[in-house]
């Protein structure tokens, strides 16, 4: 393990993912292969940064199921500060993969919406450290309280804060958020969400952008830096590879940012070339 040290704040869910390998058949049937696997942005994203050898807690919420269980997978490495409701069931999300690994998901947060400021650890704010949020909890109403006193809590103490915008279509529909989220060290988005940003960023320092298969993108408004991807022999699943992404670049943010966009695609054509949004194997 590195000194490095990473907070994350974000969702844990249960995948449901079906693979179809033809176009769907609406209003009929589409054969699918289908598992059960661990997901949800935040928690996929401490889960690669345990694999790239950082030090990371996970803040989250589950529910009080067997759900949660299966949701908490291959986190054997992270630091899990995760409370249990009592009231709502662990999130699920149903992630449909079309030919090719493109993903469409139909998430329901569950327990992920109750996220509040008392399950907000004091001790993991400090100097030196960094708090990576994920954008579903800054854009759901129940849980963007907490977030918002994380991240006031965060700079407080010092430490740098990352937000992944996590989903353009939810974005769209909220034209606020990033005036709630600045000031902003890093944000990552992906092309579609920084158009549905508007592609102007005022309150961010930073930001790299995810540009699938053609790599990845820094800038701080001065200086521009550009990465290609890494070539995969086959594209699985795309689930999680933004994730991966983010967690490969904050294992080398602040440092140099040319090596951190590749560290984040290394990681990105890990994921694209498994099924679901965690590592396979766990941490190394």
């Amino acid at each position: 393990m590195t000194d490095r040290r990473v907070v994350v704040l974000g969702e844990v869910m249960l995948d449901v993912v079906a693979v179809h390998d033809a176009p769907l058949a609406i209003a009929s049937d589409t054969p699918a292969r289908i598992r059960l696997r661990p997901g949800g942005a935040g928690a996929n994203t401490a889960a690669w940064l345990a694999r790239a050898g950082v030090e990371v807690a996970l803040v989250a919420r589950v529910g009080d199921d067997d759900a949660a269980k299966a949701a908490l997978g291959a986190m054997d490495a992270v630091d899990l500060r995760v409370s249990v409701d009592a009231s709502l069931p662990t999130g699920t999300c149903i992630v449909l993969v079309a030919p090719g690994g493109e993903r469409t998901m139909l998430p329901d947060p569950g327990a992920n919406t109750a996220l509040s400021s008392d399950d907000l650890p004091e001790d993991l704010f400090v100097e030196g450290s960094i708090l990576h949020v994920s954008g579903y909890s800054l854009m759901r109403p129940g849980s963007r309280p907490a977030a918002l006193t994380a991240m006031d809590r965060a700079r407080d103490a010092g430490m740098l804060i990352s937000v992944d915008p996590a989903s353009a279509a939810l974005l769209i529909d909220d034209p606020a958020f990033l005036h709630r989220a600045r000031p902003v060290d890093l944000l990552l988005p992906n092309a579609d969400e920084l158009a549905a940003l508007g592609g102007d960023l005022p309150g961010v320092k930073e930001f790299a952008v995810k540009l699938g298969r053609d790599g990845a993108r820094w800038s701080d408004g001065a200086r521009n830096v550009a990465v290609p991807a890494v070539r995969v022999e086959e594209v699985v699943d795309t689930t999680g590879a933004g994730d991966a992404f983010a967690a490969g670049f904050l294992s080398v943010w602040p440092g140099d940012r040319r090596l951190a966009l590749e560290a984040g695609a290394r990681l990105a054509a890990q994921a694209v070339a498994q099924e679901g949004g965690r590592p396979a194997g766990g941490a190394r």
